[in-house]
């Protein structure tokens, strides 16, 4: 059993983004001297995504503006890169990855942060013009079509349909947002909440259809038409489909791990097999300071977690520490930056303590059985970050309350 860096010859890490960047760098910051190998399925070293439905999208940045690291930085960490691989296998007895084209590697530690890839919706057409946003390839290619001045359909009003909307209409392009739910952002936040998300998005001239289902696409070689099946069609000339992510867990399913929408992990990010963690996007923990499971998809905790993998498969089972941190994310949509903190629910206690909704400018706290659970500001990143520290501490709502009186 791997029992600290001592036990560790190889450390094989899946994964070549943001999560799997952090525990690169963490493990040679706490002093691991041996072999590290890098899988990475697209052929870039790792780069930050949030720009990519923002900066890239709008003509902002070019691709090599989302490098995480300047070249120098990652030659000292002294990595065997093997980048547009892809992991099909692993053989937890072997210990072994196996990658596209059978070669195998040979690992005496494991970090699985491969990710997540997106949703498609059920029948969707292989037609020109349809598209998914995750990779930089993606945005590169949506970005060319924009060039041309199409009308935009983007489907789902989740935080990336929303953000492509944002981004086409800051193009000055025509936008319909198509999403299921009554609001945008409805399965992040209450009601009044993601009402919004609503509303800042038909200030800006989108149009905006809730609670619409796709029910097909038309077109011959080219999409031309989103069908609803209240039988409207949308004309589009560029659908953009956004209708969330899957944990990239595909390769592991023959691996004997435990799979449950994502890799299964204790409060240490590790799984049941020794000296394999995993983080990120694909890792399901129990976060003690919340006492729940949860998968969380934001850049924020892909830095923590990839980090804290990297602790764990160090330190071995012994003297391991559980990963508690207090999610964060944020969106930045036209000339509003949305954050959040915590967890929410629909049924958790609300109430609005800075600003006014109705400017677009407030900060919401959120209380589940006396205690802060939750805090979303819309521009009110200063205020937001207090919150932040309440949440660590395990504050009650009614102290939560108390420092907005005295922040005012």
């Amino acid at each position: 059993m791997v029992s600290g860096s001592g036990a560790l010859g190889t450390v094989v890490v899946v994964g070549a983004s943001l999560a799997g960047l952090s525990a690169l760098e963490g493990l040679r910051q706490d002093g691991y001297q041996g072999e590290l190998v890098a899988v990475g399925a697209e052929p870039h070293l790792p780069y930050d995504r949030p720009p990519l439905s923002k900066q890239v999208l709008q003509g902002a940045w070019e691709g090599e503006q989302t490098a995480l690291r300047e070249p120098a930085q990652y030659d000292a960490l002294d990595v065997d890169w093997r980048l547009g691989r892809r992991a099909t296998a692993l053989d937890l007895d072997a210990r072994t990855v196996t990658l596209d084209g059978g070669e195998e590697l040979r690992f005496d530690g494991l970090v699985i942060a491969t990710g997540a890839i997106p949703r498609t919706l059920p029948g969707q057409p292989p037609l020109a013009g349809i598209h998914t946003l995750r990779t930089l390839d993606d945005s590169l290619a949506l970005r060319k079509e924009l060039e041309g001045g199409p009308r935009v359909c983007v489907v789902g009003g989740g935080f990336i349909g929303a953000e492509v909307a944002a981004s086409c209409r800051v193009r000055g392009l025509e936008v319909t947002v198509l999403e299921a739910l009554p609001a945008p952002l409805a399965r992040a936040f209450p009601i009044e909440m993601a009402e919004a998300c609503a509303a800042l998005h038909r200030d800006h001239g989108v149009c905006l259809k809730v609670n619409a289902s796709v029910e097909g696409f038309d077109g011959n070689s080219r999409v031309e038409r989103v069908r609803l099946s209240d039988g409207t069609v949308v004309e589009a000339d560029v659908v953009v489909v956004g209708v969330g992510v899957v944990p990239e867990t595909g390769w592991l399913e023959s691996s004997g791990l435990p799979l449950n929408n994502g890799v299964v992990c204790d409060p240490t990010c590790a799984t049941p097999a020794p000296g394999v963690v995993a983080a990120g996007d694909i890792a399901r923990w129990t976060n003690p300071l919340f006492g729940e499971d949860m998968r969380v998809e934001h850049w924020s905790n892909a830095v923590e977690q990839g980090a804290a993998a990297a602790r764990r498969l160090l330190a071995g089972p012994d003297d391991a520490q559980p990963f508690a941190p207090v999610p964060y994310f944020w969106s930045d949509q036209y000339d509003t930056k949305i954050q959040f903190v915590g967890r929410c629910t629909a049924e958790d206690e609300l109430r609005v303590v800075d600003g006014s909704v109705e400017e677009r400018r407030f900060v919401a706290l959120f209380g589940r059985k006396g205690r802060l659970v939750g805090a979303l500001a819309f521009s009110r990143p200063r205020l937001l970050m207090g919150y932040r520290r309440l949440l660590a501490s395990s504050a009650t709502f009614e102290d939560a309350i108390a420092h907005a009186a005295k922040s005012k």
